[in-house]
């Protein structure tokens, strides 16, 4: 059983998202994806709990620039299929899913542009698939077992809220996260209220579709024995020996991934990656500086194209 949700944007903030909706059927669900533009592709992957809706000020500047720009919304997201069985919301399985769609287009000489979960997610793409990879951008997330975060070893809020019984009861009956969390994690909180914020709720109405807003967190592992540690594992050693042109971007604000700690683990994993840029944001930095993501994540393409007619 499943939720789908074409139709549940408001009135008001369409203006915002004018783009035809497109689905994919991927492994057995329907996901909703974007696809604007001509050149090589740009594709902007999200994370916990947002959407594609997430990249709206990033999308325009680089159809704008040449690229072809795909902005897909994770399995149980967005305007995408949101199963209600735990059992379909595992880290594989949503790499799998985003597998599915970048095969079904084709896709080849990708930018990837990764953000919280869109990290894992991606990149375990990016590594199993480097044939069909470019470039890589890399903002507020992570790429390896231990520590995930401090923020994420608290017993209060983050072990608190993932329980058996307390998770379901704030994030899916309260919607802690669908509806404050993303709230509390930009800088204009004033403009996000009245500009955004309904459109990140709309997309979970209720308990059940929020289910994947307190289940894909416990994917991150907080010792040795999590289901996930050797997937990260995997992943960081990986990333350690891929040569991809890669770009950091951080929030200086950023209060999960601190900008100092995170960017500067990143360049130990992959020292030749340019940055990191700090730009104006807590974690969802793209609701307070997107035009300004847009204008970097252009930049760093333009030369990548200026480097490959020289050679």
């Amino acid at each position: 059983m499943a939720i789908q949700a074409d139709n549940m944007l408001p009135a008001a903030l369409r203006e915002q998202w004018p783009y035809p909706p497109r689905f994919a059927s991927v492994n057995g669900w329907r996901m909703h994806y974007i696809d604007e533009g001509e050149g090589d592709p740009v594709v902007l992957l999200h994370g916990n709990p947002t959407w594609g809706f997430l990249y709206r000020d990033i999308i325009g500047p680089l159809v704008e620039s040449g690229r072809r720009v795909i902005v897909p919304d994770m399995i149980g997201f967005g305007l995408s299929e949101k199963p209600v069985r735990e059992q379909a919301h595992t880290l594989d399985g949503h790499s799998a899913n985003l597998t599915a769609l970048m095969r079904q287009l084709d896709l080849s000489k990708i930018t990837l542009v990764c953000h919280d979960w869109g990290g894992p997610t991606g990149l375990s793409f990016a590594m199993s698939n480097k044939g069909r990879i470019r470039a890589l951008t890399l903002m507020s997330t992570w790429a390896w077992p231990l520590p995930p975060a401090e923020f994420h070893t608290r017993i209060f809020p983050w072990r608190m809220m993932h329980a058996p019984l307390v998770g379901p009861y704030f994030l899916g009956r309260h919607k802690a996260l669908a509806g404050r969390g993303v709230y509390l994690s930009v800088v204009d909180r004033e403009k996000f209220a009245r500009t955004a914020q309904a459109a990140y709720e709309a997309v979970l109405p209720d308990p059940a579709t929020r289910l994947l807003t307190w289940v894909w967190p416990r994917w991150i592992p907080l010792d040795q024995d999590a289901r996930a540690f050797e997937r990260f594992k995997w992943l960081e050693q990986e990333l350690s020996r891929s040569k991809f042109p890669t770009m950091i971007i951080w929030g200086r604000e950023d209060e999960v991934f601190d900008a100092v700690t995170f960017s500067n683990r990143f360049k130990q994993v992959i020292p030749h990656a340019e940055g990191p840029h700090l730009v104006t944001g807590r974690h969802f930095l793209q609701e307070d500086s997107g035009p300004e993501i847009a204008d970097l994540i252009r930049s760093f393409l333009d030369r990548l194209d200026k480097r490959q007619v020289a050679q």
